[in-house]
């Protein structure tokens, strides 16, 4: 089982975007030494406690810390830009370090409706486009022909390895018919995860870039040495997702609340458990146990596994254990 690493570079409460963005580079630099896969960014915008907006810079940052970890994004919302722009951006990206750059796409703006209208670079932008941009997309990283008249330099011929993202059946169908990788949001949208999976593994097509489908699944972890610890832990993105869905604040990451959980009413409880299901919390063993039954039940390729912890050093010991645990599975 593969283990790569998703982070949104949370800005804690009382932080900022420089810290926030040096602890991602640092996390890079410890998952690169735990032998994870790669590390994945996600591009968000209008949101006070996500410091990824500017993905492509914040991955170059990244790639400059690390030497061989696989770096890329988790996604690129492509609707919010032009297929050129983003080749050049990880084409040149993938000249600075070639053979280490990944680029996920996705569909949603990544944000609300009003920074989605400010970022569009045109009246005429549809994410009903987005097979035909995806396309495109990909044709700028094929190698020079006659008489092209765009050419993505840097990119041209580089063929950078896009996945198609998605949280819906959508994602899945497109990857499918383009024959590319899948990466499914069951981090925080697992409810039709299982249906996408089967959906993009039987209508899988062979191509030039995959022989067979590959799935990876974002997956939440907050391990720690004892049960007690790690629920502690994960109080902060419980917050984080309860006031979201509740009064529709988006919130910097706040620090963990003893007791929290046990603390919300029935709705708050039931937000959790629809949003967080694909989640393991705990010591070593417990985390062990989740991995392997949802492993066991999804049969994925790989794991993407975020784990937005205010503590830093807690942080880093939860991705400590995790690659403990996952070599015992």
């Amino acid at each position: 089982m593969k283990l790569s690493v998703l982070d949104l570079a949370p800005i804690l409460e009382g932080g900022d975007a420089g810290a926030a963005l040096r602890n991602a580079r640092d996390l890079a630099q410890h998952s690169e030494a735990l032998g994870f896969e790669r590390f994945w960014m996600a591009e968000h915008h209008s949101m006070p406690g996500i410091a990824s907006a500017a993905t492509s810079v914040a991955l170059g940052y990244v790639a400059e810390g690390t030497r061989t970890l696989r770096v890329g994004a988790g996604g690129i919302m492509l609707p919010n830009h032009s297929p050129l722009q983003i080749a050049e951006q990880f084409g040149t990206l993938a000249s600075l370090y070639p053979g280490r750059i990944d680029l996920g796409l996705g569909r949603a703006p990544g944000t609300d409706g009003a920074a989605a209208r400010a970022l569009r670079r045109n009246l005429d932008a549809d994410v009903e486009q987005f097979p035909r941009d995806v396309v495109e997309l990909i044709s700028y990283f094929e190698p020079s022909e006659p008489g092209r008249a765009v050419r993505a330099i840097p990119g041209e011929g580089l063929r950078v390895p896009v996945w198609i993202l998605g949280s819906s059946l959508f994602g899945a169908q497109l990857a499918a018919a383009l024959g590319l990788p899948y990466a499914f949001a069951s981090h925080f949208a697992p409810q039709q995860m299982m249906e996408a999976i089967a959906l993009y593994r039987a209508r899988f097509r062979p191509s030039r870039y995959l022989d067979a489908p590959y799935v990876m699944l974002g997956y939440n972890v907050f391990a720690a040495d004892d049960d007690a610890e790690a629920e502690f832990l994960a109080s902060s993105v419980q917050q984080i997702f309860v006031t979201l869905r509740t009064t529709g604040e988006a919130r910097q990451l706040a620090p963990p609340v003893e007791g929290y959980l046990a603390s919300l009413p029935a709705r708050g409880r039931a937000i959790l458990e629809h949003v967080l299901s694909c989640t393991a919390v705990g010591g070593p063993e417990r985390v062990r146990a989740s991995l392997r039954a949802f492993v066991d039940k999804t049969e994925a390729d790989e794991l993407i596994v975020t784990s937005s912890i205010y503590d830093h050093g807690a942080r880093r010991r939860s991705y400590e254990l995790l690659a403990e645990v996952a070599n015992t599975l």
